[in-house]
């Protein structure tokens, strides 16, 4: 996909989704962070719920710091592979207190070196809560990526992430991650996607495919003009 093409699919995007934005509930980029982190294989609507008895209890990181390690296990004890994550949150608490005056760094590569912070999470807390032109590559913006043919199947996130930057104009990053996860959340879902009524499928390699196999058919077709 050239990168006109890839403009011309993000306009689209942009009209379906004008609204997009980072469904993560927070009040600043410490509940951000957090959040995101608990997010890892687990739904935004899953952690939302969780999160919103769990930041009436905890506000800094020095809450976080002070309970045993067994009680914030059972404060997020729904949230998918939750002994990992409670570990990684105090120890992430424990340096944030002793090396960043419990304030959260608005640098992507501090925030990786953070216990259980990828580059996922680090470029949506410096994306969100900093408004530091970034993209992060979650499950659905990898998806649609390589669904629609800008990226190959066997290219891994980094390579998501370097080719939608490398087309995509620097400040118009954050928002384009938003209405891409929109995209792939609401409409280009991993099962049963949009294809029959999707005004990107003319330019998209998967649903020409499912076309070819019988899997579509269109309701309503609208090329991209």
């Amino acid at each position: 996909m050239t990168k006109k093409e890839w403009l011309l699919c993000l306009e689209e995007m942009d009209r379906m989704f004008p609204d997009a934005h980072c469904e993560l509930i927070h009040r600043n980029p410490f509940d951000l962070l957090i959040a995101t982190l608990l997010s890892a294989q687990c739904t935004d609507k899953l952690v939302n719920k969780v999160t919103a008895t769990l930041f009436q209890k905890y506000e800094t990181p020095e809450d976080y710091a002070a309970v045993p390690l067994e009680e914030l296990q059972q404060d997020i004890r729904s949230i998918g592979l939750f002994r990992n994550k409670a570990k990684n949150i105090q120890a992430l608490s424990g340096i944030l207190i002793d090396e960043y005056g419990s304030e959260v760094p608005p640098d992507r590569d501090l925030l990786m070196t953070l216990p259980g912070v990828g580059r996922k999470t680090a470029n949506v807390v410096v994306s969100v809560a900093f408004g530091i032109p970034a993209l992060a590559v979650d499950t659905h913006v990898e998806r649609v990526a390589k669904r629609l043919g800008l990226n190959r199947w066997k290219d891994n996130p980094l390579q998501v992430e370097e080719t939608i930057m490398k087309k995509t104009p620097a400040e118009d990053w954050s928002k384009t991650h938003h209405q891409i996860i929109f995209f792939g959340r609401y409409h280009c879902k991993s099962q049963n996607p949009g294809c029959h009524i999707c005004p990107l499928f003319e330019r998209c390699r998967e649903g020409k495919k499912r076309e070819n196999k019988g899997l579509v058919k269109r309701e309503i077709i609208t090329e991209v003009n």
